[in-house]
């Protein structure tokens, strides 16, 4: 094995040898991994990622279809954080740099894992140009947030859906002593997908019949339970509100119940698009039942994880985070799309706000302000160092690269940083484009992949209507430029030219 490492897979091992010999030495891509002291009473940290949950989905984030009565209440006890968002505007990429710290350009994992290569883009879609390669794991070398925390005496757990990499990548491989449910799948599609039997290899199955979003809460709660006397680390990662759009029978029928007394319909309007066609079709107004349904079954999931906290006398020294992955999913182009990602633009696999904004919420008993509301920009690489810092452990500056710790926000300080950035070199399934974003106080900046910028006040337009790149010229070649250099700093990947692009004749 040590002269064919790529023959070392689906045996015990699971570790590429080399980086197992660095494991061996103490050492994670040259960074130790050896135990440190823990401060004394260190909190808890259950954290909740939800699988595209759209920015405005939560009753507490403005919907007055969905109800959500435990996602509000980590609101009125915590800080809702209105101008959130994922690393990327779909899930791997978020996952990835969320778990790294790193913006997902540095690990080449800018795009679902699972997603079409250049050539098999290629032989299919008549585009200008192919979209970047992807790196469709996340290298064991990188030190995880688990890994950090593990490192520091912390338990821990991860329940539900991973989709960072294939077996010798899955959690049990990036710092997580237990896994429960975690695997190559982006979604619960084996079995009877949400419903027990799961054909899950990482989760038994329960009775059939048993709900996925509450078996793992039972598993979170459990975990949680087993580790009272022990600072842990509880990861709970919903498959909900994912694909398949599915719910439990009675759940759909409240919510039939509640569209027809407010009279709701479906309502389409259009955005533009380079894939696979001119014009895809966004949902306006949220009125599915079947997705209503998922939200309060997640929703249902969160409570009894939280109302297991507060059993088992936890509740005050828990840190509790919640947020997205990416944005909803509301575009397509045939009109089926469950959600509305309105009053912002788009929706999942976009970088519009629709795309990446996302609701999020931290709670500290005694430390972060109950009801509080902070609009300063964060984004998904900045847990990995606020975890630490709030822990208490060591600070991995080489590791956490792009975030930045949010204790000061917590406090109700300020955070010192210019600008945040996202770059996403792929052609969306919900019909995106290609491109880079820099976001610098309220101004927005897009730069498609092959020409063109579009510059928004999102203080005044968070609908992105009002494109301002004529008007403000001086202020968009600033923040080009800014974009310019991260890019050049991070030697991003961009898509290429497609030599097989034939242009649409004309009349």
């Amino acid at each position: 094995t040590k002269q064919h490492p790529e023959l070392v897979g689906r045996s015990g091992l699971l570790l590429r040898i080399t980086e197992l010999e660095e494991r061996t030495q103490g050492f994670v891509g040259g960074v130790s991994v050896e135990a440190v002291k823990l401060p004394e009473n260190p909190p808890n940290v259950v954290f909740f990622l939800v699988d595209d949950l759209g920015w405005a989905v939560l009753s507490c984030f403005g919907s007055t279809y969905h109800e959500s009565p435990n996602c509000d209440r980590l609101a009125a006890e915590g800080m809702r954080f209105t101008d959130a968002y994922a690393a990327g505007p779909v899930c791997s990429p978020t996952r990835v740099g969320l778990l790294t710290g790193k913006n997902p350009v540095r690990t080449q994992s800018t795009e679902y894992f699972g997603g079409p290569s250049p050539e098999k883009w290629g032989s299919v879609y008549n585009t200008k140009l192919l979209p970047a390669p992807v790196k469709e794991f996340m290298p064991l070398s990188e030190v995880t947030i688990a890994e950090a925390m593990q490192s520091g005496g912390y338990a821990t757990c991860f329940a539900g859906k991973w989709h960072c990499g294939e077996e010798s990548y899955w959690p049990q491989f990036q710092g997580f002593g237990i896994n429960k449910g975690g695997w190559t799948r982006g979604g619960p599609y084996g079995g009877d997908q949400y419903f027990s039997p799961y054909g899950n290899p990482m989760l038994e199955d329960g009775p059939k019949g048993e709900h996925l979003p509450d078996r793992l809460a039972n598993e979170t709660v459990k975990f949680m339970t087993e580790n009272k006397d022990q600072p842990f680390f509880a990861f709970l990662s919903f498959y909900s509100v994912h694909t398949p759009i599915m719910t439990r029978t009675d759940l759909k029928e409240k919510y039939e119940a509640k569209r027809d007394r407010m009279g709701l319909k479906a309502e389409w309007g259009t955005e533009d698009s380079v894939w696979p066609q001119d014009e895809m079709a966004v949902r306006l107004t949220q009125s599915n039942p079947v997705y209503a349904g998922m939200v309060e079954a997640m929703d249902q999931a969160v409570g009894k994880v939280l109302d297991g906290l507060k059993d088992l006398g936890l509740d005050d020294n828990t840190i509790v985070v919640f947020t997205s992955d990416n944005g909803g999913l509301s575009t397509s182009g045939s009109r089926w799309m469950p959600t509305s990602s309105m009053p912002l633009r788009a929706g999942k696999g976009w970088l519009y706000e629709g795309g990446i904004r996302v609701p999020t919420m931290v709670r500290w008993p005694g430390v972060v302000e109950p009801g509080s509301e902070c609009d300063e920009p964060i984004i998904s690489t900045d847990f990995y160092p606020t975890l630490l810092e709030l822990a208490g452990l060591p600070m991995r500056p080489q590791q956490h690269r792009d975030g930045a710790s949010l204790a000061p926000l917590l406090r109700g300080e300020s955070l010192n940083r210019d600008a945040i950035y996202f770059h996403y070199p792929h052609f969306g399934n919900q019909g995106g484009f290609p491109g880079s974003v820099i976001r610098q106080g309220s101004w927005k900046l897009i730069e498609r992949s092959g020409g063109g910028i579009e510059l928004y006040d999102l203080s005044n337009d968070i609908g992105e209507q009002h494109d301002l790149s004529e008007q403000e010229t001086a202020r968009a070649a600033a923040m080009q430029s800014k974009l310019d250099n991260w890019q050049s700093e991070l030697e991003v990947v961009h898509p290429t030219i497609n030599p097989n692009y034939k242009a649409p004749e004309t009349e």
